[in-house]
């Protein structure tokens, strides 16, 4: 499935989509999703965290593995996907889209310049873009 070209990728398997309002939308990739399995819990930091680009501000438990989120940006959260009744299965069925984390204001520009564009992270793993 095409990608936004805007959308930036972590090494971890993370990913950045900016918005518009200048705030960013942060998710898991499909790879990650796949590799994860079924997601049945997300411990997601509150609304008004700061987060540091390669640290943990959560984790993501499966029916396989528990896993740290390791922020692709330093920012602010505004909003987490946490409240919505089915944040969950969307995370499972479209973890690049719909089943988004976090909404955060990013503090540093700069800093998705380390991160990797959509083709050159489906490249890293093999993948068509």
């Amino acid at each position: 499935m095409p990608l936004p070209p805007e959308m930036l990728f972590h090494p971890e398997h993370l990913w950045v989509r900016p918005l518009p309002d200048g705030s960013a939308l942060v998710g898991i990739s499909r790879y990650a999703a796949e590799r994860l399995g079924e997601v049945v819990y997300v411990d997601y930091p509150p609304p008004g965290t700061a987060i540091v680009q390669g640290v943990s501000f959560g984790s993501i438990e499966s029916s396989k593995v528990v896993s740290d989120l390791v922020a692709p940006l330093s920012g602010q959260v505004l909003e987490t996907s946490e409240g919505s009744d089915d944040a969950i299965a969307q995370l499972n069925a479209d973890p690049e889209g719909a089943g988004w984390l976090l909404r955060i204001t990013p503090v540093e520009d700069a800093q998705a310049q380390a991160l990797m564009s959509t083709s050159t992270y489906r490249s890293r793993l093999g993948e068509q873009a």
